[in-house]
């Protein structure tokens, strides 16, 4: 029986192996030929651009119609519409001719068009061809080995690094390209979509999200169930998946203000989640570096600061400086127990002689976050305007011992000692 049950085995896996390995070279000549196909659809474009400019050309006519006309020939050839394939012509010049690179992976059945297209899109904003070459350089691959959904933020940072113009200036003037737009579809049903900065987007998106879920658990779970008390319900069953959820929680959140479906009681106070990733001298000011939008891809600094000062904490990833593996995550902002405990320990500013209460005080890392000082109540303490602006800008300099008593150095290397006000248990130090 054991031997049955080994070649059974033996069998699925050899019969697995072929279908696999048979769908993976399929895949790879299905890119060959639409690679083949790309480089067809530019040669009809250049046909088109040949009659445009030839003397047949009747300058009476409508300047695009030998685009149109050829265009027309392959729809009708291929069953497709011609307004789709001379798009598709468009689309295959800018491969064929500014993403060499790209198209000739493509070829080698290396990635698939839906890969090459994430290429494309990415990269049309450098118009420099030889910084458009460094980045199709950089990016095939990573795109050898990524989905092309994964691969689009991926292509959008690295576009980035050479881009000539800064992410700030082209945001800019993008903001200005900024609408809303409805668009007809069959059955009844019509599409809006919205056109924003992407912070507010994703931001938007996620608040939908969180809302349309806490109705979607609602709905699965029995009326009687502690977790869920307070909840709100539907009087009949709700079948909807969370799509529809979603679209029907912002239809209501566009015509009313407010979600009318049935939601879990005290939606009204989630706020939308942005994870935002900031290079730490951009976020000091110090440098115009893009932050990255989890799942998008960069934004321009000024935008990233405007999030980060809004935001109740931020994580700081410490990653290794070539692979960029993260390392290490802390706070850069306290957590409420911290600040509650440097309150109580502290009272006032922490320099020598000075009373300011705490209130009246900022709560500032002894070593610098920015010189990988870590968000622990041992590199905490209070410090006034006055004497915060005099640690950053002036010779004076201060260490804390274990103790948190604080240790400042004046200009002429003189050696102050602050105690704190209360002393902290040991056991509460480590936050």
């Amino acid at each position: 029986m054991k031997a049955i049950d080994e070649t059974d085995a033996a069998d699925y896996h050899a019969r697995l192996t072929v279908v696999v390995d048979g769908i993976a070279e399929r895949r790879r000549q299905i890119a060959a030929l639409q690679a083949e196909e790309a480089e067809l659809l530019r040669d009809a474009q250049s046909l088109a651009l040949e009659r445009m400019d030839g003397p047949s050309f009747r300058p009476s006519s409508p300047r695009d119609i030998p685009l149109r006309s050829i265009a027309a020939e392959i729809g009708a050839a291929t069953n497709q519409s011609d307004r789709a394939v001379q798009a598709r012509m468009n689309d295959a010049a800018v491969l064929v001719e500014q993403f060499p690179a790209t198209l000739t992976t493509l070829r080698e059945g290396r990635f698939s068009r839906s890969h090459a297209s994430v290429i494309v899109d990415a990269g049309l904003c450098i118009d420099d061809p030889d910084a458009r070459a460094e980045y199709e350089a950089a990016v095939i691959p990573r795109a050898e080995t990524e989905t092309a959904g994964r691969l689009r933020p991926i292509a959008r940072r690295l576009a980035e690094q050479f881009h000539p113009r800064t992410l700030a200036e082209r945001h800019r003037e993008a903001r200005r390209q900024r609408r809303l737009w409805v668009h007809e579809r069959d059955d009844g049903m019509a599409e809006l979509g919205l056109l924003g900065p992407a912070h507010l987007v994703y931001g938007a998106y996620d608040r939908v999200t969180q809302l349309a879920t806490s109705i979607v658990d609602a709905e699965q779970h029995p009326a009687g169930d502690d977790q869920l008390a307070g909840l709100e319900t539907s009087p009949v069953d709700d079948t909807r998946g969370l799509d529809e959820v979603r679209a029907d929680v912002a239809l209501d959140l566009f015509l009313t203000g407010e979600s009318t479906t049935a939601v879990a009681a005290g939606v009204a106070a989630l706020r939308a989640r942005v994870q935002v990733t900031i290079p730490m001298m951009s976020l000091l000011g110090h440098s115009e570096q893009p932050a990255d939008l989890a799942g998008y891809g960069p934004i321009d600094a000024e935008t990233a600061r405007r999030i980060a000062a809004d935001a109740p904490g931020w994580d700081r990833l410490l990653t290794h400086p070539i692979s960029g593996t993260v390392l290490a995550v802390d706070r850069y902002r306290p957590t409420e127990a911290q600040r509650r405990m440097l309150k109580a320990r502290d009272e006032h500013c922490r320099f020598p002689g000075c009373r300011q209460p705490t209130d009246r005080c900022d709560l500032d890392h002894t070593v610098a976050h920015a010189h990988d000082g870590p968000t622990a109540v041992w590199n905490l303490g209070h410090f006034c305007r006055r004497h915060h602006t005099l640690k950053h800008h002036s010779a004076w300099r201060v260490a804390q011992l274990a103790d948190g008593t604080l240790e400042w150095t004046s200009p002429l290397d003189r050696v102050y000692l602050d105690h704190p006000a209360r002393t902290l248990a040991d056991n509460q130090a480590p936050f």
